[in-house]
């Protein structure tokens, strides 16, 4: 191969238009080529074939086969390129399913349903040719300002790591790679600002930022890696082979490929200031273990071309890389691929098996975090509903929803799939109810010109359903999303203010929370008769909330992700040390307004006879079974949560840390006997040598409806020496249930 035919295996192309602006800082680079300049000497990927634009899907196909076919045929080496697209709501194409946001996934503690949403998901990639999904994000929730908290699943490393790993599983069983992102430390940003500094230390980075990362590797044989914007300790992520190499590949054994997240290697140059030039970044993103340059070729093509003719970086860093991307392109059929074959002349992106999942999942994945009776709305004949996120499509989805990321830039296109609002739902889910609408003001401006019009119609109601939250956008063009940060986490706008009149009338509040990331909601909480949670829930959202609010569904989530009482007590993890919570060393309470894990339901559950063995060696497993107990009048489904703590450690240790749980059904005065085999690895951390380790001690557990409380518990003591952790070592909870 000649250096132009390396250079362009390992670079991307991006058919884009003006004022297509679905990545950061895509307007600093003004030197595009043609696609005839970009396919010359071959070609790695074709960066969002479907995603950038609202394209008929199948004639965007044959426009892909057609280049495909051109790359096999006109090219000297004969090599396809690997197409790859955004994925974390659903594939990223116009008329496609968008399933619920990832934290979302979190909130369902359902990783056998994600797993099923991701093999969906990667059907529909396969069948229109796509060969890479560029999720799931794992990054683990360290500060809910920071704008990207809709991309992730939750603030526990082992809830993250369990659910993302299925959607690794799903997708992957269609054929098709996905990437995890972003690797590492990306959501530890400073102040919870994008592209933030991280000052994580080495055991943070180790216990919780690296943990789901390891575990979609190792246990769900992820073939692909996107390196992070962020720099950890002053060191960019994308420029730093300790991790690029030395955890990723060295000790993990990862051989899949690495790839940059859109423009970060420029960045290195551009936002960093590690390199003086765009060919010095290359190399340094090649040193450190990034293979492909996404989303074009910045870096890599000419400006690397010259550095590695001047003697300034290695060619055998190219070639490193080039092999790399061919063996993936050998793992997925690319090298042997004709593209002989008709590309579909038909095809649903949104059947009634993404339907189907998408309304299980949205329905899980609601959490009720407050309830005085007035729920469900059954015998209400009178209700009002208001607010800005009562009647808005968009406020079911996310960030990088194909709704909110593309099509925002094209108003004229219609969605191309049925998206119910809440309002519209409630309108069907309760025929003889008499149901009034008013707005009252938008998202996220001043105007409180509504504000008349939704207290009478909160008057006149025997119930106010008022839905408030966000909107998801980018770059500021949203309440949340990538580059939408909050330095409070009051409801934008003036949404609050909104509340507080409809709850001055009387009238019996019922707040619905669509949001991308958890809000300060404590006042409400205490006045509303009713609160309820969603996190961008999807296309089938409204459907499902409609259907919590009726009690047609049985709500069943629980929070991913801890409910802040301030901003000012952020960062905030519910796996703080002792001294990271409430005490009368500070004047300032810590504590959330909700935990992790909380999650009312209208049926009652309660857990009792919580078994342990009083001894488990440091190598071994720790069996713990407990009952659960419908005790409430109707069918339910609870999420049994096991917590432990390590009593004293050699460094400081949580206070909570979740070591399993299992989503199970039970019927009214039903019970079940929940059995959890945990892997002392699950208590396994960095020593002070940075070393992990199980160590001998006493450890309790409990089982609770939350992190913050202990309905049944016991305490066992772990045994033998200290037992150094290895990458062989077991990571997952097993968990069996029996009547």
């Amino acid at each position: 191969m000649t250096l132009e035919e390396k250079l362009a295996q390992i670079v991307g192309f991006w058919e884009k238009g003006d004022g297509e602006v679905v990545a950061p800082l895509q307007g600093e680079f003004t030197r595009e080529q043609t696609l005839d300049e970009a396919t010359r000497h071959g070609l790695g990927h074709i960066t969002r074939a479907y995603g950038t634009r609202p394209v008929d899907a199948v004639e965007r196909a044959r426009w892909l086969w057609n280049l495909q076919r051109r790359l096999v045929r006109e090219t000297r080496l004969g090599i396809p390129a690997l197409v790859h697209e955004e994925c974390l709501t659903g594939l990223s194409a116009w008329r496609a399913a968008t399933f619920p946001t990832p934290l979302a996934w979190g909130a369902s503690f359902d990783p056998d349903l994600v797993a099923e949403m991701g093999a969906a998901i990667g059907g529909s990639m396969r069948t229109l040719g796509v060969h890479q999904g560029l999720a799931p994000v794992l990054d683990v929730i360290r500060d809910p300002r920071w704008g990207r908290v809709d991309e992730c699943i939750a603030e526990d490393p082992y809830v993250v790591g369990t659910i993302g790993t299925s959607y690794v599983r799903g997708l992957q069983s269609t054929g098709v790679h996905a990437t995890l992102k972003h690797f590492v430390g990306y959501s530890g940003s400073q102040s919870g600002r994008n592209f933030g500094p991280v000052h994580a230390g080495p055991r943070e980075v180790a216990d919780v930022l690296l943990v789901p990362f390891e575990m979609a590797v190792l246990d769900g044989g992820a073939r692909s890696v996107m390196s992070s914007y962020t720099e950890i300790d002053g060191v960019p992520v994308a420029a730093d082979p300790t991790l690029l190499t030395g955890v990723l590949r060295e000790r993990w054994g990862f051989d899949g490929t690495v790839v940059a997240d859109y423009f970060g290697v420029a960045f290195l140059h551009l936002l960093h200031a590690v390199a003086g030039d765009l060919g010095e970044a290359a190399g340094l993103a090649l040193a450190a273990g990034v293979d492909i340059e996404l989303p074009t070729g910045d870096a890599y093509l000419t400006p690397l071309a010259e550095a590695v003719r001047a003697g300034r970086v290695d060619e055998a860093l190219v070639d490193r890389a080039v092999l790399r991307a061919l063996r993936q392109k050998d793992e997925l059929g690319l090298l042997d691929a004709t593209f002989d074959d008709e590309p579909p002349t038909s095809v649903d992106l949104d059947g009634p098996e993404h339907r189907r999942i998408a309304a299980r999942l949205a329905e899980e994945s609601v959490v009720l975090l407050s309830n005085d009776g007035t729920l469900p709305l059954a015998g209400s004949a009178r209700v009002a509903v208001i607010g800005p996120n009562a009647d808005r499509a968009e406020a079911l989805f996310g960030c990088y929803s194909f709704l909110n990321h593309v099509l925002a830039h094209h108003p004229e296109v219609e969605v191309g799939f049925e998206s119910p609002t809440v309002r519209e739902a409630l309108a069907a889910e309760l025929p003889a109810v008499e149901l009034a609408y008013e707005r009252g003001c938008a998202v996220d401006d001043d105007d409180r010109s509504g504000f008349d019009a939704a207290v009478q119609a909160a008057t006149s109601a025997e119930v106010a359903v008022l839905v408030v939250g966000d909107h998801a956008g980018l770059f500021g063009r949203g309440t949340v999303g990538e580059g939408c940060d909050r330095d409070d986490l009051e409801l934008p706008g003036v949404q609050r203010q909104l509340v507080e009149a409809v709850l001055a009338t009387g009238t019996p509040v019922v707040l619905v929370l669509l949001t991308g990331r958890p809000y300060a909601i404590d006042w409400a909480l205490e006045r509303c008769a009713a609160v309820v949670q969603a996190f961008f829930p999807g296309e089938e959202g409204g459907t499902a909330l409609a259907g919590v609010l009726s009690g047609r569904v049985n709500p069943s989530g629980h929070l991913p992700v801890s409910m802040p009482r301030s901003a000012g007590a952020q960062p905030f993890s519910y796996l703080h040390p002792p001294l990271g919570g409430n005490g009368d060393v500070t004047n300032l309470a810590s504590t959330p307004a909700l935990p992790f894990g909380h999650g009312l339901s209208y049926t009652t559950f309660v857990h009792s006879e919580l078994a342990v063995h009083a001894q488990v060696p440091t190598d071994g497993r720790i069996d713990a079974s407990v009952r659960v107990t419908n005790t409430g009048d109707r069918a339910g489904d609870d999420v049994v949560q096991l917590y432990a703590r390590d009593l004293v450690g050699s460094v400081t240790r949580p206070v909570a840390q979740l070591v399993g749980y299992r989503r199970v059904r039970l019927e009214p005065g039903e019970s079940a006997v929940v059995t959890f085999s945990v892997p002392t690895t699950r208590l396994a951390f960095s020593d002070r040598d940075l070393v992990r380790v199980v160590e001998p001690g006493d450890v309790d557990l409990w089982v609770g409806p939350s992190c913050a409380e202990r309905e049944t518990e016991g305490r066992l003591t772990l045994t033998g020496p200290v037992h150094p952790v290895g990458v062989d070592a077991a990571r997952w909870t097993t968990v069996s249930v029996a009547g």
